[in-house]
């Protein structure tokens, strides 16, 4: 029961912190999160559905992937990793307004925010839905960090989608790709368990 409790509650951070990182920081200057946001706007492009819909089958499609390969476990704490995240979106989108609106601010803040959310989730076997769940597979496999994996595929899909529909969202896409994969390696390599016991040593 312990151990539920201490990994839903990084899940449950993990969701709500990058769930900030987009709402608060990316999403208002137009800034892909990341692949999966990439595949919904060219299933939009192509197809005129809407947006919701698209991200929904994005997600959905790495969720049957993530059954395969990952097990029902990980796919259940995906769907939930996934809910907080957006229901965090929607909730921060309209009850917070940032005194200071600029790109060159908003997109470091953001990128760091968001790999710390998906870093906590990947250090929990969990993905953070849409193309990580790839990218979870990856280094799971080969035993190795998930940043890299995560960057490439997502720098792929920004390649195709400006490609396809304007390119002038690609280098902030690309920068805020690698700042915050860069984050998901730091949060990964961490030792969660040995600095939270050392706070409440000393906290007690």
């Amino acid at each position: 029961m312990k151990a539920f409790l201490r990994k839903n509650g990084f899940v449950l951070s993990g969701g709500l912190i990058q769930g900030a990182g987009m709402g608060i920081f990316l999403f208002p200057h137009s800034i892909p999160s990341g692949g999966a946001g990439g595949l919904a706007v060219l299933l939009h492009y192509w197809f005129s559905i809407s947006m919701g819909l698209a991200l929904w089958i994005v997600n959905f499609s790495m969720l049957l992937i993530a059954i395969r390969y990952l097990g029902n476990r990980c796919t259940l704490w995906t769907m939930l990793a996934v809910s907080i995240t957006s229901l965090a979106v929607v909730v921060l989108q309209q009850c917070v307004s940032l005194p200071l609106n600029h790109v060159w601010i908003d997109l470091p803040l953001g990128s760091l925010f968001l790999g710390t959310g998906v870093g906590l989730l990947m250090r929990q076997g969990v993905s953070n839905g849409g193309v990580g769940v790839l990218a979870l597979i990856i280094s799971t496999s080969r035993n190795s960090l998930p940043g890299k994996p995560l960057f490439w595929i997502n720098s792929c899909i920004f390649l195709l989608t400006a490609f396809i529909i304007r390119w002038d969202i690609l280098f902030l896409a690309l920068l805020s790709q690698w700042i915050s994969t860069k984050m998901v390696d730091v949060i990964y390599r961490l030792d969660m368990w040995s600095i939270s016991s050392t706070f409440w040593r000393r906290k007690s």
